[in-house]
């Protein structure tokens, strides 16, 4: 018998991540998303977005996430993010105040207590890992 048997079942083929994607973020529509009336501060926030892809374990998420001007309290994830458009104040509970703008790459870690102050609609792309 030869080393290459061809009357074996071939392996599997290996699990495929999400297929290559390209969105432009400022124009992406977004849909309402819930947001505690407790967490609201001050003014009257509205937060909208759309996830593009979630794993199949639900532990991945990317999507893209705006909330208007107005103040509200958070409990984050381990989140990164790329602030696309507007402006925000972010203090975190015994850490530091983060202002963000255009352009700004943050990483919040899970379980941070934070008070976000958006100054302008703030619009970015985030990645969550649970």
């Amino acid at each position: 018998m030869s080393t290459s048997d061809h009357s074996a079942a071939p392996a599997p083929a290996p699990a495929l991540g999400p297929a290559s994607f390209s969105v432009s973020v400022a124009d992406v529509e977004l849909e309402a998303d819930d947001l505690d009336p407790e967490q609201i501060v001050s003014g009257d926030p509205v937060v909208t977005g759309k996830v593009l892809w979630e794993s199949a374990d639900g532990k991945q998420v990317r999507g893209i996430w705006q909330i208007t001007p107005g103040v509200v309290t958070d409990i984050e994830a381990n989140e990164l993010f790329v602030v696309v458009s507007g402006r925000a104040t972010v203090e975190v509970e015994g850490g530091g105040t983060l202002e963000l703008g255009p352009g700004s790459a943050c990483v919040l870690r899970e379980g941070d207590k934070t008070t976000w102050t958006v100054h302008e609609t703030l619009r970015k792309a985030y990645h969550i890992s649970y």
